[in-house]
C-alpha cells in the first residue's frame, strides 16, 4: 500500500463522521458530501505527515468549508432561505438503513433542523461542534475567529435557542405512528372532533414549496385542521416512511412525488409537521428506498 493509499483508507474510516458533522452544519446531505469530498482534496494536497491528529484536522476542515457554505447562502439574495426547510433523510417504515444511523444520531429530527436553521453561521458551528461531537472551545475558536470564552457563548446562545423551540418527540415509534395513523384516517373521513383530539394547542405545521410555491406556516390546532382536510380531498397517495428517524408520510399525486411530511409527536399528541413540497428539491430524494 502506498503513502495516498493508506491517507485515502485513514480518511474513509472517518467519512461517516464527517459527514454527520457537515449534515447538522448545513442540513443538506449533497451539500455535506461536498464539504466532505473538499476536505478530502485540501488533505490529499497537504503534507499528512506533518498533522499531529488527523480527527481534529479533519473536523476543522469541514467545519470551516460548511461555516463558509452557511455565509455564502446568507450573502446570495437569489436563494430564498425564509421558510427553507432541510432535506429530510427517507427511511422505510420498518426500520433505519445503517448508512443513516450516524447522521440521525442525536434525535438530529427534521424539527431540530429548522431549529438550527434559525441560528447565526458561528453559533451554529459552536453548538454543532461542541454540544453534538464534543470537540473542546478552544478548538472551536480559531474556526469562527473568536476566543474560546467568546465560542462558549455563542454555543450557550444557541442552547438556549434550541431548548426553547425544539420539540423533541416521544421515543416509542409505535406510539408515533399510531398517532400519525388516526391523524390521516381522521383526515380522509373529515372528522374535526377526532382530528382535534390529536392535536397539540401549540401545534404548528411549516410548509416549503420552493420559489415558486413558496412558504407557509400555519399554527393552531383550528387552521391546521382546515389545512388538513383541504389536502384530504386532493386524492394524494400516502406511504409511510420515516423522515430523520421519525415516523411520517410521502404523498404522490398522479404517480409523482407531492411532499415529504415530518411528523412530529409528543405526549400522544402532534405538536409539529414539516412538509417539504419544492419540486425541484423533491426530485433530488432517493425515493428508491421506500419501494
Amino acid at each position: 500500500m502506498n503513502e495516498r493509499d493508506f491517507l485515502a483508507q485513514r480518511f474513509e474510516t472517518q467519512r461517516t463522521r464527517l459527514r454527520a458533522v457537515a449534515y447538522r452544519m448545513l442540513g443538506s446531505l449533497s451539500e455535506a458530501d461536498d464539504a466532505v469530498q473538499e476536505a478530502w482534496l485540501r488533505l490529499s494536497r497537504s503534507d499528512a505527515d506533518a498533522i499531529e491528529n488527523l480527527d481534529g484536522w479533519l473536523t476543522t476542515v469541514v467545519a470551516r468549508v460548511s461555516l463558509n457554505m452557511l455565509r455564502a447562502r446568507k450573502t446570495r439574495r437569489e436563494e430564498p432561505l425564509e421558510g427553507q426547510l432541510p432535506e429530510p433523510i427517507l427511511d422505510r417504515a420498518d426500520g433505519i438503513n445503517p448508512e443513516h444511523e450516524a447522521l440521525l444520531a442525536d434525535s438530529v429530527g427534521l424539527a431540530l433542523l429548522v431549529v438550527l436553521e434559525t441560528l447565526s453561521p458561528p453559533e451554529r458551528l459552536a453548538f454543532v461542534l461542541h454540544d453534538m461531537f464534543a470537540v473542546p472551545f478552544e478548538e472551536i475558536a480559531p474556526i469562527v475567529n473568536r476566543s474560546p470564552d467568546a465560542a462558549r457563548q455563542l454555543a450557550s446562545r444557541a442552547r438556549r435557542r434550541v431548548r426553547g423551540e425544539q420539540k423533541v418527540p416521544d421515543a416509542d415509534l409505535d406510539a408515533q405512528w399510531r398517532v400519525v395513523d388516526a391523524f390521516l384516517a381522521a383526515s380522509r373521513d373529515g372528522n374535526f372532533e377526532a382530528l382535534l383530539e390529536l392535536l397539540d394547542p401549540d401545534v404548528v405545521v411549516r410548509a416549503d414549496f420552493g420559489p415558486e410555491g413558496g412558504s407557509r406556516v400555519v399554527r393552531g390546532p383550528r387552521a391546521v385542521i382546515g389545512q388538513a382536510l383541504f389536502y384530504s380531498r386532493m386524492g394524494l397517495d400516502m406511504r409511510r416512511a420515516l423522515v430523520n428517524g421519525a415516523a411520517g408520510a410521502v404523498s404522490f399525486k398522479d404517480g409523482e412525488v407531492f411532499s415529504v411530511g415530518a411528523v412530529t409527536v409528543r405526549g400522544g399528541k402532534i405538536v409539529e409537521m414539516d412538509f417539504l413540497g419544492d419540486p425541484e428539491r423533491l426530485r433530488e430524494l432517493d425515493l428508491t428506498i421506500l419501494d
